[in-house]
C-alpha cells in the first residue's frame, strides 16, 4: 500500500510541475505592435524592445502588469495597452519572453 501511495504523489508531482513557458510563443501576441524579431519602434514612442536593457525590459513588463508603468510621449511604453497585454503573462511568461526578445537580432 506505501509503495502505491509514494507512486501516486510521484506522479501527481510531476503533472504539477512546471516545465517553462516557450518565450517564442509568448512573444506571438507582441508581433503586431513590436514586430515579428521586435524591431519595430511602436507609433515612433516605443523604442526597439532589442535595444532596452534586459533587466530593464523585465521591470517594465512587470511594471506594466502591476499598473506602475503608464509611458506615453517622450517615455517608453502605452501602459494602459501593455496592461491589458501582460494581464495574462506570469512572471515566468515575462522572462521567457525577455529572454526569447535577447536572442532576436
Amino acid at each position: 500500500m506505501k509503495k502505491f501511495l509514494l507512486i501516486g504523489f510521484g506522479a501527481a508531482l510531476a503533472c504539477s510541475m512546471s516545465f517553462g513557458a516557450d518565450g517564442a510563443v509568448v512573444f506571438k501576441k507582441c508581433i503586431a505592435c513590436h514586430g515579428a524579431k521586435a524591431e519595430k519602434a511602436y507609433l515612433n514612442k516605443v523604442p526597439v524592445l532589442t535595444t532596452v536593457d534586459p533587466a530593464e525590459r523585465l521591470e517594465l513588463m512587470k511594471g506594466y502588469k502591476a499598473g506602475t508603468v503608464e509611458g506615453g510621449k517622450g517615455k517608453i511604453g502605452q501602459g494602459a495597452i501593455m496592461k491589458i497585454q501582460m494581464s495574462t503573462l506570469s512572471e515566468e511568461d515575462m522572462a521567457a519572453v525577455n529572454e526569447y526578445i535577447s536572442t532576436l537580432k
